[in-house]
């Protein structure tokens, strides 16, 4: 039996302070990394409504939608979410977060539900609790535990990466496909 719960950010609001500093520990140029500070530090917005203007607010935090550093701001602001547990794995794609924790570590869930809310809250980000689900996997009939976490609703189907999974399918299968989309 393995349980996957799936995660989904609410909203990105990365601080840029903070992405500045992981991209501080990379091995980037000083020219690639002033560019990217002179990137995210010069933005600002107003909003203009019939003739009357607002003041000019500095942006702090947030990455421009449709931006080309969108993805990549993602992906270096989740480059230290690890799982608590060396069994556990996490799968991160855009806004969605994967945590497959093996039968063997059923007793580590809350631990690293409680990580991945702490990592969230370090980092600006907020969890979508509606979108939260729990999945059992099984290779037997075995009817399945009760939730150790009993707001986070339990399907018996969920959708990862557009292929639709069932409490039925092989395990083997979602390994196989989380692995192949890592490489």
């Amino acid at each position: 039996m393995s349980s996957l719960l799936t995660f989904q950010r609410r909203s990105t609001r990365v601080r840029h302070v903070s992405l500045m500093s992981k991209l501080a520990q990379l091995a980037f140029s000083d020219s690639i990394y002033n560019w990217a500070v002179d990137f995210f530090e010069k933005h600002a917005h107003c909003t203009k409504f019939a003739e009357t203007i607002s003041a000019v607010a500095i942006i702090h935090a947030s990455v421009i939608q449709g931006s080309a550093l969108g993805p990549a701001s993602y992906i270096f602001t989740a480059a230290d979410f690890h799982p608590n547990h060396e069994q556990n794995r996490i799968f991160k794609f855009a806004d969605d977060t994967y945590l497959i924790v093996p039968a063997v570590n059923t007793d580590t869930c809350q631990d690293e539900i409680q990580h991945l809310q702490t990592w969230a809250a370090d980092n600006n980000l907020k969890l979508n609790r509606d979108k939260t689900k729990e999945i059992i996997f099984t290779a037997s009939r075995k009817q399945a535990p009760s939730s150790p976490h009993p707001d986070i609703e339990r399907v018996s189907s969920l959708r990862i990466l557009g292929v639709i999974m069932n409490k039925c399918t092989k395990l083997q299968f979602i390994h196989s496909l989380t692995a192949k989309c890592c490489d």
